[in-house]
């Protein structure tokens, strides 16, 4: 039987060393912010490959949809040899299957590897990898990290995040919070650190993105696929600059809170028995709206959705829960509808429907209504979704979607935007109007509707003396 060395015929090019040392001496937590074309991807199959010979376990590599998981990795081929990228850093003669249907390997000593999205990694539970590489991080569901990041740490395991950025997202946060842990390594390399082409060969780049998406857009794409910006605009984002300017201005974070003294609270979501839901808590406040709270799940029924509702509601006072018009369907599995489970549990002056809408009325809302919110730090994952929420480009035709791309973040742009369209609707309270007092008319009549500023300007001066 012929001697392989893993990883197989392969050396990581120079600027790969620091991260390939670091997870070959057993390093646990990488962030790989590195340009388009930078061999992200080979560097995780490579070292998932050494890892499941050093350690019998299950290995998963996963990108943000289960479809582009196929296409991106399980069948993908490397232009410079033609051969499959899973063959290369797999050996057909370490394996003792293939199985093409859930693109997953078992290898002869025991291990396992399998790509999948992020989008269906729910339907995986059960089993516990040791290793999970998150590819295009940046556009993946943070809440697979949630999930997942305490069975990676009960398997003393390890992660690797590997992207370009989308804004300053989770995969911001998640490469932030590592550069600042000694025990994780987190790099961003553009393209012009790599070298992996040649000044005229970024500006060639540079100018056919703008050729394919026009220039604030292409500018962006390319700032963020090859300069892995943070800052550049993400592409067809709906919010995100919004939410930005929000930020500059300081109106998210832990200084967002429910008043007691205020308005009622009001709940929209966006549910699904096998998707997943949302859940935006907001309160009208004087002349805009505060969003104190966010929840969100996957497979939760309603009346677990119930329970979770009320423990957030303690010491609150309710409005209503907005539900989405398909909270009235009903099927074989469940006898009640969601709106009667909810109106059971709140009562029926307490559960309404949220008014009939486009996708694009919703959006529209959300435009308009979020320049007056300010978030508390409790909506962090939901504004990750908001920062996310996009319409999807198409390559082809060069042209956005007429509707926002449905993915995990489409989940907490319907919630939110559903809310929107009720604040639309309800408005929020305006100050009350200056206190006015009576003052004496000259004519010794007695008249109204002067303020005491207007009183101090009428008031005769003392003159001047000469």
């Amino acid at each position: 039987m012929a001697r392989i060395q893993l990883p197989n015929n392969w050396k990581p090019r120079g600027y790969q060393l620091p991260a390939w040392t670091y997870l070959e001496n057993g390093g646990r937590h990488a962030e790989l912010i590195w340009s388009r074309r930078s061999g992200k991807d080979e560097v995780a199959l490579h070292r998932t490959a050494c890892a499941a010979f050093e350690r019998v376990a299950g290995y998963w590599h996963m990108l943000p949809e289960a479809a582009q998981a196929r296409k991106a990795i399980w069948k993908a081929v490397n232009p410079h040899t033609g051969k499959k990228r899973i063959d290369e850093a797999f050996p057909l003669a370490l394996r003792s299957s293939t199985n093409d249907t859930e693109m997953l390997i078992t290898f002869k000593n025991g291990s396992t590897w399998q790509v999948i999205g992020s989008d269906n990694f729910n339907s995986l539970v059960g089993s516990a990898p040791a290793g999970i590489v998150y590819s295009e991080w940046a556009l993946a569901d943070p809440s697979a990290r949630a999930y997942l990041r305490p069975i990676i740490a009960e398997n003393n395991g390890w992660q690797m995040f590997i992207t370009t950025p989308r804004g300053r997202n989770h995969a911001h946060k998640t490469y932030t919070a590592a550069k600042d842990d000694p025990d994780a390594f987190a790099q961003v390399l553009n393209a012009t650190q790599t070298g992996i082409l040649t000044p005229a060969q970024l500006e060639k780049e540079r100018l056919q993105y703008i050729a394919d998406f026009g220039e604030e857009y292409g500018q962006a794409k390319f700032e963020q696929e090859y300069m892995c910006s943070f800052e550049a605009a993400n592409l067809g984002a709906i919010l995100a600059r919004s939410i930005g300017k929000l930020e500059v201005a300081g109106r998210i974070g832990p200084h967002v809170h429910y008043d007691p003294a205020g308005a009622p609270i009001e709940i929209s979501a966006d549910i699904g028995r096998r998707d997943r839901a949302t859940w935006w808590f907001w309160q009208p406040r004087m002349g805009g709206y505060s969003l104190i709270d966010y929840d969100g799940g996957w497979g939760i029924d309603a009346e677990e959705w119930c329970d979770r509702l009320r423990i957030k509601l303690l010491g609150k006072r309710l409005g209503k829960i907005w539900l989405p018009h398909d909270a009235r369907a009903k099927t074989f599995a469940a006898k009640r509808s969601a709106i009667e489970i909810f109106v059971s549990v709140f009562g029926a002056d307490k559960v309404a429907i949220t008014p009939d809408s486009t996708k694009a009325d919703r959006v529209n809302a959300a435009r308009l209504v979020i320049g007056k919110c300010e978030f508390s730090g409790e909506c962090e994952e939901g504004l990750d979704g908001l920062r996310a929420w996009s319409y999807e480009f198409n390559e082809d035709t060069k042209t956005f979607s007429s509707e926002p791309k449905h993915d995990w973040a489409s989940h907490d742009g319907d919630g939110y935007s559903y809310g929107c369209l009720v604040m639309q609707q309800t408005k929020p309270p305006v100050a009350a109007p200056e206190a006015k007092y009576p003052v004496l008319a000259k004519a010794g009549m007695m008249t109204t509707g002067v303020t005491l500023d207007e009183l101090w300007k009428t008031a005769p001066r003392p003159s001047k003396r000469i």
